[in-house]
């Protein structure tokens, strides 16, 4: 397995920091699987960290993260993994997943985002499907991502207590990267 190295401008304090996590890994991972056991995770999400020099903290938590194009690409292997174990969590025999984005389709760096997540549940075995909760969406409609990629958005309907699109697309795990703000 590959180990990732922080980067950043600073040169000084930062490879002491790395220096101790890349030495300390065994018992961080340890102690985060223990964690794993005890608490209900969020089934993903992102930390914004903050680096003063000589300590790491972490300031925000996101539940409906937004930068999967900005994950190295040597860790997509580590990306599917995680993905497989979040949605066997809750549905072992899942071959499909809605994911509803946010509604502000024409940012095309979140569009590139979006279609990272799409990769990445592809490469989990997964049938993956955009659904838009956005009115203005009221058939499939491709859209343009930062790097050229499409994304092909359609409409939701709600039969029943499922949601699922026109063509009878009927998801096991609808997945949320939507706060639902608006």
């Amino acid at each position: 397995m590959t180990v990732p190295h922080l980067s950043t401008a600073l040169s000084g304090p930062l490879l002491e920091l790395e220096s101790r996590i890349l030495t300390a890994q065994p018992q961080i991972e340890h102690w985060f699987r223990s964690q794993w056991h005890n608490h209900a995770a969020p089934f993903y999400g992102s930390v914004d960290l903050r680096n003063s020099g000589f300590k790491l903290a972490p300031v925000d938590m996101n539940l409906f993260p937004g930068g999967f194009n900005n994950l190295n690409p040597d860790f997509t292997p580590l990306a599917v993994q995680a993905a497989q174990s979040a949605v066997e969590k809750v549905c072992p025999e899942a071959k499909s997943l809605l994911l509803i984005p946010e509604n502000h389709t024409r940012n095309t760096f979140y569009l590139q985002n979006v279609a990272s997540l799409v990769h990445i549940f592809e490469q989990a075995g997964l049938k993956v499907r955009l659904g838009s909760l956005n009115p203005e969406i009221t058939a499939p409609t491709e859209l343009t991502t930062a790097h050229g990629d499409t994304v092909r958005l359609e409409p939701i309907e709600r039969r029943g207590n499922r949601l699922v699109l026109a063509d009878g697309f009927n998801p096991c795990v609808v997945l949320l990267n939507n706060d639902l703000s608006a």
